[in-house]
């Protein structure tokens, strides 16, 4: 159970970085302009915050979620429904966006800082101030908790944190080695990525609205 708590935790916050956003394209940057030493550097502090934030946020999701049945009804809809749903609106949205973007290249400067600290520091900063991870535990560790995919307690979490680590880290990383080996051609590659990231979002909305309908009938 704890190894499949660990691995939930690497699958959803890897998943998590998937569309284009300012810490994956900063990694790009930094691969590009300072070379993958730097961007382990910048990885690795940058996933150190990410498994205290993760816990943080988990426990908050635990305590709001504790009293709460999956199956309860709210106006005659079960709340594991009205989470389905928000997703589904989620997933669109970010579909939309990535979508809309997919013509967008990160902008690069001609920095030349080598220094380890700088990148460290970097990943630190970027690590706290991130808020666009807010919003996803808030919803997305709820819907683990409300369909019982981990166990609450703290060392769970505590496993779970550190698998969302890792998925940071090897996210990040894809990108990272991704930016590096299209470097010349990256324009014409963030195309066809954005593209990919788009139809996997509506994908999953899709299956999300496909499940609900099978509940429903």
């Amino acid at each position: 159970m704890l190894f499949l708590t660990f691995f939930i935790g690497i699958i959803l916050n890897a998943m998590g970085y998937i569309p284009p956003g300012n810490i994956n394209l900063t990694v790009a940057q930094l691969a590009i302009n300072k070379g993958m030493r730097q961007v382990w550097y910048f990885i690795l502090s940058f996933s150190c915050v990410e498994v205290f934030f993760t816990f943080g946020m988990m426990r908050f999701a635990r305590w709001a979620m504790s009293d709460i049945n999956p199956n309860e009804a709210v106006s005659e809809v079960r709340l594991s429904t009205l989470v389905d749903c928000f997703m589904i609106v989620m997933f669109l949205v970010m579909g939309t966006i990535t979508w809309k973007n997919r013509k967008k290249v990160p902008k690069t400067n001609n920095t030349k800082e080598d220094k380890r600290s700088g990148s460290v520091l970097y990943g630190l900063i970027l690590g706290v101030l991130n808020p666009v991870q807010i919003p996803f535990w808030l919803f997305f560790g709820n819907y683990v908790i409300l369909h019982q995919w981990i166990e609450t307690d703290y060392l769970s979490l505590v496993i779970f944190s550190l698998g969302s680590g890792v998925g940071s880290t090897l996210a990040l990383y894809l990108y990272a080695h991704f930016a590096t080996y299209i470097q010349e051609k990256f324009a014409l590659s963030s195309l066809i990525i954005n593209k990919s990231i788009a139809i996997f979002l509506f994908a999953l909305a899709a299956y999300l609205v496909i499940k609900q309908a099978i509940v429903i009938l």
